[in-house]
């Protein structure tokens, strides 16, 4: 039996390994390179490197994870590589400021809670997980200071945020230009052959490019990958792109890798048919094949498709046709659920009432009070059936049935 490496041909992979990229350095070395691996059997070695330092993951989060999938079912070998070392020193944003370092615990911290959230993407035991402290926590200051003399101020100045914060006169501290040095000398120390990445971490791969080529090292083929359109996204008529923010807990467009299955399921099933289509593309394991298959299918059958494999990847199959019947009965039937699940809060020492933003946070109904006030406010909290509008809401011991939005039904008992 052939390999994995064997069951596509090179220019069968291409297409699969580089679908929705943003920025590939390049095409013709990604080919060559896969043929070589056909040929001799010996997988491409594909890096992508993660600072832990927002754990709760969403759909947006895994679109690298959905590309490293794609080169490990085709038999390669990725690198997931946890940037303990690169998050204690705090990574530009692109958002005019540097990000605050984190501390070993928290960086420690973070990196279990992400391990435990990529495997229901990645293969775990084909997956080689790595901490850039292996290398750079042995590495003595006058190693650090040879390897910034290797890259000129000139060529830092020319990534984007760095050459706007420049020119308008604010601060760039020494740090920020070792992070993109750092991360290059990653690919370096794992002697990478592809590197993937979002959109706004070209220059860091090029960095990475331009090291291998100073450590007399093959470069490694750069893939970036697009930023994730949230719910709300939508076809522009004039320019045939799906437009719309990128996905975001903070603007609430967004289905959490976390989230219940019938929260996961209902949020897809509210998208556009044209975002869905998007959506198949950066997030589905179908093949392009397979999914230009669907497009000649009724589009909800090819929407329930797309949100059950979403479910199962993260809930299991049982659950993922649990939601669908959840979402037949309650969304298009407009019944109550047959099963509602029940939740206790005490009431603090002294109170005999609860704030009902509080209540939502508190029972997962909401992912903080900002985010509960605000569904108060547009009207999608019902209590035993009636609306609540009032943001400054309490309510007393008791039982009571909550209902957020179309989907989440709770028996909250409060005593």
């Amino acid at each position: 039996m052939s390999s994995p490496l064997q069951m596509m041909t090179p220019e069968e992979q291409l297409p699969e390994l580089t679908r929705g990229a943003v920025d590939l350095v390049t095409a013709e070395d990604l080919l060559a390179r896969l043929k070589r691996s056909y040929e001799t059997g010996v997988p491409l070695r594909v890096k992508a490197g993660f600072d832990p330092t927002a754990p709760d993951l969403h759909l947006g989060h895994t679109l690298l994870l959905q590309r490293m999938a794609r080169f490990q079912r085709m038999g390669h070998q990725v690198i997931f590589l946890i940037g303990d070392f690169t998050g204690r020193i705090g990574d530009p944003t692109g958002k005019n400021a540097a990000r605050p370092p984190l501390s070993d615990e928290e960086v420690r911290a973070n990196a279990e809670t992400y391990k435990a959230q990529v495997f229901k993407v990645l293969d775990p035991e084909r997956t080689e997980v790595r901490f850039n402290g292996e290398w750079f926590d042995e590495m003595s200051a006058a190693e650090i200071i040879g390897l910034a003399a290797r890259y000129p101020v000139a060529r830092m100045l020319e990534r984007d945020d760095f050459n706007k914060r420049y020119k308008e006169g604010r601060t760039i501290s020494i740090h920020e230009f070792l992070y993109p040095l750092i991360q290059g000398y990653d690919s370096v120390a794992l002697r990478a052959d592809v590197e993937l990445g979002g959109t706004d971490q070209l220059f860091n791969l090029l960095v990475g490019r331009d090291l291998q080529r100073d450590f007399q090292q093959r470069p490694q083929v750069v893939i970036t990958g697009p930023l994730l359109e949230g719910l709300d996204g939508h076809l522009d008529p004039a320019t045939g792109k799906i437009v719309g923010d990128k996905m975001s807990k903070s603007l609430g467009n967004y289905v959490g890798v976390a989230e219940p299955p019938n929260e996961q399921f209902g949020k897809l099933m509210s998208i556009t048919d044209d975002l869905m289509w998007r959506y198949y593309e950066l997030l589905s394991d179908r093949s392009l094949a397979e999914i230009q298959a669907l497009r000649g299918g009724h589009p909800k059958e090819a929407k329930v498709g797309l949100a059950k494999e979403i479910v199962a990847r993260f809930h299991g199959p049982d659950a993922a046709e649990a939601a669908v019947a959840h979402f037949e009965q309650v969304i298009v039937r407009k019944e109550r659920p047959d099963a509602i699940e029940e939740r206790s809060l005490s009431l603090p020492a002294g109170e005999d009432r609860l704030p009902l933003a509080a209540i939502l946070e508190g029972t997962g109904l909401a992912s903080s009070r900002g985010e509960a006030r605000r569904l108060i406010a547009q009207g999608g909290v019902s209590i035993d059936g009636a609306r609540a509008s009032d943001p400054q809401a309490q309510l007393g011991a008791g039982s009571y049935e909550i209902k957020v939005g179309k989907r989440r039904f709770l028996r909250v008992q409060i005593g």
